[in-house]
This record gives C-alpha cells, structure tokens and sequence, in this order.
C-alpha cells in the first residue's frame, strides 16, 4: 500500500522526529520569550515542537495546526497539557484571526509547503504587533549527516534516484531564502543562525530501520524498490557509514532557524 509522505506519526518520530526535539529544545530557548503568552504552532505534526514550548516557555496557551489528520491524532494523544490544542488546517489559510496570537512558530514545515511565502505572510497576519514570528528547517543540501550519506549510497546505485533528494528540490532550506522569505512578509528584526545536534544510532539497524517505515522521501524510495535493490542500498551504506568500535554511529544534524519581529 503507498503510504502519504507525512501521515503516520509513529514512522515519522523513528526517521526524524526523535532528532527535531533536540532542535526544538535549542530553538525555544535562544528566542527567549517571556511566560504568560499565546504561541501558534503551525505545521506542528506529532507535537514535538509544542511540547517543548510548554517545558521551555511556560506559555498561557500553544496552538498546534497541521494538514495531517494522522500526525494531529497523534499529537492529542502525546501531549496531555490542557493549555495545548490541536487543529487540522493549511499554513496558507490559517484559521486564525488578525493579530491574536502573540509567537508564532514553524518546526520542518516550510520544505514541505507548496507556496512558502504564502505561508509566511499568513504567520505575519496573525501575530500581534511587535510579536515573534520564527521557524527552523532541516539543511537538507549539507547538514543532514543521515540522508546525505543514505542519498550518496542511493545515487551510486541508482542515479536516477537523485530526483528525490530533498537537496535538489529548490526548497526553502538555505539561510538566504529563509531571511528572503521573513523580509519580503514585511518582518523586522530578521536574524537566523544554525542549529546544529547530534544523531547517535545504537547500530546500523537504528539507522536503518527508520528507513523502511515509507515516511519522507528516502523512506519512500526505500519502500519502492525490489528486494535484491533494497538488499544492495543496505549493504552499501553498512559498508559506507562510519560506524564505531562499539556499532554505534555518530553523526549530526543541522537546521538553520529565522526569526523576525511584527511591525
């Protein structure tokens, strides 16, 4: 069965979502945000980035918004803070009234947006006056140690593969599109800087096994190819990775964060 790209949480929280909580911690915390105030989540999947806003920032109220039914059921379920709520909707139509909400924050999302600067426009409107709009995405083209080294292995087995590779989409994941995208929505302040964290793997099959849950875009390629290709790719990248004394393997992973104030 195909699955979506991004639906079932449990397979999203094994490939990457166990990594996007260490930048949501590192994220929150360098924007500083005083206790009491409302934050908007949007693209908030299986609630990673929210949870760590009600740890880190003791806010009066986070708002989470995803498209994904799937990864909205999940976060409900994971995150039990009455001050959280969670909605299905569009980070290019959110529905949420002019000015009402006083941070808003984007974890992973805008690769994934079709109309990236739609959807930042959209954070631009909803925030209060002089508030937080801010948000972080992988840096697919160089920091993702995991699918850089899967997509090196890939592409010598299958060039054609290349295609897939988040870093030849054109997507918003470099730090001058994300300072382009905040200042052409009208934002103040716009500053981003790199957010780098490791990503330990007990062993090869830690790092692999993400791989086979059919979540994201080399997952799904996984999942497209015969055995014996399958076979091949793994044996490949067991070959490949640097993999320590004790099977572990160290690698890091880096996202690059923006933030910009409301005028």
């Amino acid at each position: 069965m195909a699955h979506p790209v991004w639906a079932d949480g449990d397979a999203y929280e094994a490939y990457v979502g166990r990594w996007s909580r260490l930048v949501a911690a590192d994220f929150v915390r360098g924007l500083g945000v005083p206790p009491g105030r409302h934050w908007l989540d949007v693209g908030c999947g299986t609630g990673a980035l929210t949870s760590t806003v009600l740890v880190e920032a003791n806010p009066a109220r986070v708002t989470g918004i995803d498209p994904s039914a799937g990864f909205i059921a999940q976060a409900r379920a994971r995150v039990e803070d009455a001050r959280a709520g969670f909605h299905v909707g569009d980070a290019r139509a959110l529905p949420i009234p002019d000015r009402t909400v006083d941070v808003v924050v984007s974890g992973l999302t805008l690769n994934f947006v079709p109309e990236p600067a739609r959807a930042v426009a959209e954070f631009a409107r909803v925030v209060r006056p002089a508030g937080e709009v801010a948000a972080y995405v992988w840096d697919y083209a160089e920091g993702m140690a995991m699918m850089r080294h899967f997509w090196a292995a890939a592409t010598q087995l299958d060039p054609a593969s290349a295609a897939r590779d988040e870093a030849n989409r054109g997507t918003v994941a470099g730090p001058d599109a994300l300072r382009e995208l905040w200042v052409d929505a009208g934002l103040a302040e716009v500053s981003v800087r790199p957010v780098d964290v490791p990503t330990v793997f007990a062993d090869f099959a830690d790092y692999w096994r993400p791989f086979l849950g059919g979540q994201g875009s080399a997952p799904s390629y996984v999942t497209s190819l015969g055995e014996p290709e399958r076979e091949a790719l793994r044996d490949l990248l067991a070959a490949r990775l640097p993999i320590e004394p004790d099977g572990s393997i160290r690698l890091t992973a880096r996202a690059w964060g923006v933030r910009g104030t409301a005028r």
